[in-house]
C-alpha cells in the first residue's frame, strides 16, 4: 500500500482501539417499564433497580421479609433496598424508574453499567393498592442481562399475575393500604408471616375500591395476565461514536482516494 494512502488506514485503527478501550466492559443500557394491565387495574409504585454482582438478595420465599423487602412491599419507597444493596455490592448500578406506574402507563431510565463485573439484574416494586404486595426477582442471579462477551443476553422481562409477592409483613386491610382513598398507609399491622406468591387474596381484598389514580379498582387477573415488562436497549456511547468518526472518516477518504486511482489507471493509455 502506498505510504500516504496507509496512514489514514493508522489513523482509522487507532481511532477504533481508543473506543475499544473507552467502552470494554462500559455499557449504557436504557430500561423501559410499562404496566400491562387493563384500564382500572392495579398500579406500581417505582421499580427499584439494581445491576451486580449477583450477591445481593433481598428476599427469600417461606422465609420471612427483611426491612430490604419490606421497605419497598409496604409503602414502595425502598430506601432499605438501596442501603442494603449498596452495602453488599459497593460497585453495582442502582436507581429507580418512574412514579406510580398506572395501567397502560410506561416510563424509561439510562444506566451506565459495568457489564463484566456486574451482569446480573435485580428488581423490586410494590402493586398498588396492597398493604404489602410486590414483584421482584426471588434469585439475585435469576437474571442475567449480558453474556460474558458484555452483550445483551436478554431483552426483555415479563412479570405475571402469578409472579405477585405477598411480604407477609402486614395484614390485609384496605384502611391501611397504600393507593386507596382515605387510607392511613403508615397504619400498620404486623403480619408475622413469610413472603409467598399470592394474588388472588389481592383482588378480593382491593376490588372495588377507589385508588389514587383516580379509579375505581376492578381488576380481573388470571394467574397467567401479564401486568408488567422491563426492556432493555444498549445506547451507543457518544464518547465512543466520537472516538470513532475520525477513522469513518479516514476510511472514507481512502476508498474515494482508490476510486480515484482506478478511474485514472483506467483512462491511460497503455
Amino acid at each position: 500500500m502506498h505510504e500516504r494512502l496507509a496512514i489514514p488506514f493508522r489513523l482509522a485503527a487507532a481511532a477504533a482501539a481508543l473506543a475499544f478501550c473507552a467502552s470494554a466492559g462500559a455499557a449504557q443500557i436504557q430500561v423501559t417499564i410499562e404496566n400491562l394491565v387493563p384500564a382500572t387495574g392495579i398500579s406500581f409504585a417505582p421499580l427499584h433497580v439494581g445491576f451486580g454482582s449477583g450477591s445481593f438478595d433481598s428476599f427469600n420465599i417461606g422465609q420471612a421479609a427483611g426491612p430490604e423487602i419490606v421497605s419497598v412491599a409496604e409503602l414502595g419507597g425502598g430506601s432499605e433496598w438501596q442501603a442494603a444493596f449498596a452495602a453488599a455490592e459497593p460497585n453495582a448500578t442502582r436507581g429507580t424508574i418512574g412514579g406510580a406506574l398506572l395501567p397502560g402507563a410506561s416510563s424509561s431510565a439510562t444506566f451506565m453499567v459495568d457489564a463484566t463485573s456486574n451482569p446480573f439484574f435485580t428488581f423490586a416494586a410494590m402493586v398498588l393498592p396492597s398493604n404489602d404486595h410486590f414483584i421482584g426477582n426471588d434469585s439475585p442471579m435469576q437474571y442475567r442481562l449480558f453474556n460474558a462477551a458484555g452483550q445483551l443476553a436478554i431483552t426483555s422481562i415479563v412479570q405475571y399475575a402469578g409472579d405477585i409477592w405477598d411480604a407477609g409483613s402486614e395484614t390485609f386491610d384496605p384502611a391501611a393500604a397504600a393507593f386507596v382513598v382515605g387510607s392511613v398507609a403508615t397504619d400498620r399491622s404486623a403480619e408475622n408471616g413469610v413472603v409467598g406468591v399470592d394474588f388472588a387474596k389481592l383482588q378480593t381484598a382491593f376490588n372495588g375500591q377507589e385508588t389514587a389514580g383516580g379509579y375505581v379498582l376492578t381488576s380481573a387477573l388470571t394467574t397467567g395476565s401479564e401486568v408488567y415488562r422491563i426492556s432493555f436497549q444498549a445506547v451507543p456511547e457518544p464518547e465512543s461514536l466520537a472516538l470513532m468518526l475520525p477513522g469513518l472518516l479516514a476510511i472514507g477518504w481512502v476508498g474515494r482516494q482508490r476510486r480515484k486511482q482506478s478511474a485514472g489507471s483506467a483512462l491511460s493509455p497503455v
